[in-house]
């Protein structure tokens, strides 16, 4: 049963935490009372400082723009009025990690008009949570009728105290595929969000943004010792924003946890989202897992071009469903089915592709329909080449041939430094043509999958079939680079996947890579790739490797088992850059799951099984690294066992070096 509640505004609210100490000086308080915004005009410029219990973590920093012509939206205010309001509801993801979350904060909302000048207003809008805290920017249609440019977004975040910054550049040239590393936020440069910092304080901190649109995408540079600033990705032309009229910009976001797994079990993001538009996403969409004709090709073992190792053939395609449909599983991935596909088509300037001519050797709608025989579904694919001018021009042409041949997923790519060889991904024009895709896609009944896209800030709520995006170093690193480092699965956790689902390609079992390139190999355990089912939350899932790497492992049958649409989700322990352990409660049974890895050190885990529900026994189906096992010495072996196991239980398990384990708890 949904509950849902919504109060009307008031003045003033002793409940609210909101306090006029002065006619310039307001406050809001969370629910809990924990987290407090305080807010404040200092000589007419609007100035925000945030606290969680006796700590305080913001303090007062800098908030408005400059506007082109060196004009000043951020100071020569005065407050015109201000409201505050409460509202609490839970509603229910259409698919998540967790299945009914609760939306509860305190808001206040101010309004402020400039003294002179052309008397712009603005208003500012706060919201406080017990998860954390946000506020945004809305400028109202008002007597100034010319088109606004932004030069600059003038907000800071001046915190009291340093920590570990877990970090990427906002390289904008080379979109986020970095390896995070760890820094004081005083050493920081320009980098990405999701920001996660543990702080000197004890409180772990994740500075991102929410409810993206028509606005630039915010990146953080540091200012001046602890004190970061907003720097919006620019246009070519070095404008910020262009907009006509009116205009708002995405919620800044705070997260506040007492350790850093609350962080990933808070919802503040997805909140700051509108509800649901799609009504009818659960008629094309359903979580899954699915195979591909995918990491052949990245290991150098097929080509994604038209040779005598193309990967993407008609007799490839037919061999893959009928292993997929062997082994119980509905979905698979075809890359390089269509025309446009080149030796070296990344170095070319906006490569041409085609979204509707099959590449020679393949045929299709010969393929779809041998694998509905089958009931196995394809997933599209659609690589843009960030050749946007080209794939606008036939987007609609082969949205509409899948839908046609019943094909309900789309994986989109964008590889190339820019959009159109001249516009940042991350600006205001990458920003519009991701949610027109997404909602182009809607269209045609598609959920759709983003490689080299802009990250995620909670649009999954309202479009729920934005199912789930690459952003980020994935597995595919392992296969012709250096690799990713074993410490790096247990980071993203905590930074990368703080703003969604994520599509890194789990489930290598040939974890030294045999068939690809001499020396490049994963840097892990297959205990660890089983993991990764649990700790790295996407509703779709893959099963990267090839066929026959999966061919009588016993293994294999957590894949099958895993879900990938959950219930609820507990973050068990866990601690940047080290290890993590995660479990969660499948959506469509009683039944409980577990991940747990480390980074290059071995690890003995206890487990509390507190989570599970009490009164209940439970099955604990055991695949872990077996004994001696680490990423260097026996990375494939697992050590699989059964056990019987209540809630008041705990469990030992015992990790490699870059290791891993993957529990079933099945109820009796």
């Amino acid at each position: 049963m949904i509950k849902y509640l919504l109060l009307p505004a008031v003045v003033l609210s002793i409940s609210l935490g909101h306090s006029q100490k002065t006619k310039n000086a307001y406050e809001l308080a969370s629910p809990n009372g924990q987290n407090k915004i305080k807010f404040e005009l200092v000589k007419n410029a609007p100035k925000y400082a945030v606290s969680h219990g006796k700590t305080e973590v913001i303090t007062p920093s800098d908030m408005g723009f400059l506007l082109k012509g060196n004009e000043d939206l951020s100071t020569n205010f005065e407050i015109k009025g201000a409201k505050t309001s409460k509202f609490d509801e839970t509603w229910e993801q259409v698919w998540g990690e967790k299945k009914n979350i609760r939306n509860h904060y305190n808001q206040l909302v101010v309004d402020l008009q400039q003294k002179t000048g052309n008397k712009r207003k603005l208003q500012i809008q706060f919201r406080a949570f017990d998860d954390g805290v946000a506020f945004r920017y809305v400028y109202p249609k008002q007597n100034v009728k010319d088109s606004i440019f932004i030069m600059d977004e003038k907000t800071t975040f001046n915190l009291k105290d340093d920590g570990k910054a877990w970090w990427i550049p906002a390289n904008r040239e080379n979109r986020d595929e970095y390896l995070f590393e760890a820094a004081p936020v005083s050493k920081l440069d320009t980098v990405l969000t999701p920001l996660t910092i543990e702080s000197k304080s004890g409180l772990a901190l994740s500075f991102h943004e929410a409810n993206l649109i028509d606005f630039a995408s915010m990146t953080l540079v540091n200012n001046k010792g602890t004190e970061l600033k907003s720097d919006l990705v620019p246009w070519a032309d070095g404008v910020k924003v262009r907009v006509k009229d009116t205009f708002t910009s995405s919620w800044r976001t705070i997260q506040i946890g007492e350790n850093p797994g609350e962080l990933i079990t808070s919802y503040l993001v997805l909140n700051l989202n509108e509800p649901n538009k799609l009504k009818n996403t659960n008629s094309y969409f359903k979580p899954y897992k699915y195979l591909g004709i995918w990491w052949g090709m990245h290991i150098g073992k097929y080509t994604f071009w038209e040779s005598e190792k193309q990967g993407a053939t008609t007799k490839h395609a037919e061999e893959y469903i009928d292993f997929t449909a062997k082994e119980g599983f509905n979905h698979l991935l075809i890359e390089g089915w269509n025309k446009g596909w080149t030796p070296g088509w990344y170095e070319n300037r906006m490569h041409m592709f085609s979204f509707t001519k099959n590449a020679d050797n393949f045929d299709l709608e010969k393929v779809v329909e041998y694998g509905k025989k089958k009931n196995i579904e394809l997933i599209g694919y659609h690589e843009t080449g960030s050749n946007l001018i080209n794939y606008l021009k036939e987007v609609d042409e082969g949205f509409a041939l899948y839908k046609k041949l019943g094909i309900h997923t789309v994986k989109i790519g964008h590889v190339g430094s820019k959009l159109n060889m001249k516009q940042m991904h991350f600006g205001q024009f990458g920003v519009n043509y991701f949610r027109y895709i997404l909602e182009k896609a809607a269209q045609y009944d598609l959920a759709v999958l983003y490689h080299e896209s802009i990250k995620d800030t909670g649009e999954r709520r309202t479009f729920p079939n934005m199912v789930s995006r690459e952003a980020a170093r994935g597995q595919e690193y392992n296969a012709w680079s250096e690799g990713n480092p074993p410490n790096h699965l247990s980071i993203i956790p905590f930074t990368r996947l703080l703003s969604g689902p994520m599509d890194f390609t789990p489930g290598i079992f040939d974890v030294e890579v045999k068939q690809g390139y001499p020396g490049k190999r994963i840097q892990g355990t297959v205990g660890q790739q089983l993991a990764l089912y649990v700790v790295l939350y996407s509703p779709i899932q893959m099963l990267a490797d090839l066929p026959e790497n999966y061919e009588g492992k016993p293994a294999l049958q957590f894949l099958k088992d895993v879900p990938t649409d959950w219930e609820d989700t507990k973050i068990v322990e866990g601690k940047i850059g080290e290890y993590i352990t995660t479990a969660r409660k499948d959506r469509n049974s009683a039944d409980w799951y577990l991940g747990t890895l480390t980074n290059e050190n071995p690890r003995k885990v206890e487990v509390s099984l507190s989570f599970l529900d009490p009164n209940t026994t439970y099955e604990a189906q055991i695949y872990v690294d077996a004994e001696g096992t680490n990423q260097k010495n026996n990375p494939e072996a697992v050590a699989i066992s059964k056990k019987t196991v209540k809630s008041s239980d705990k469990l030992q398990l015992n990790l490699g070096g870059a290791g891993g384990g993957a529990v079933r708890f099945k109820k009796l």
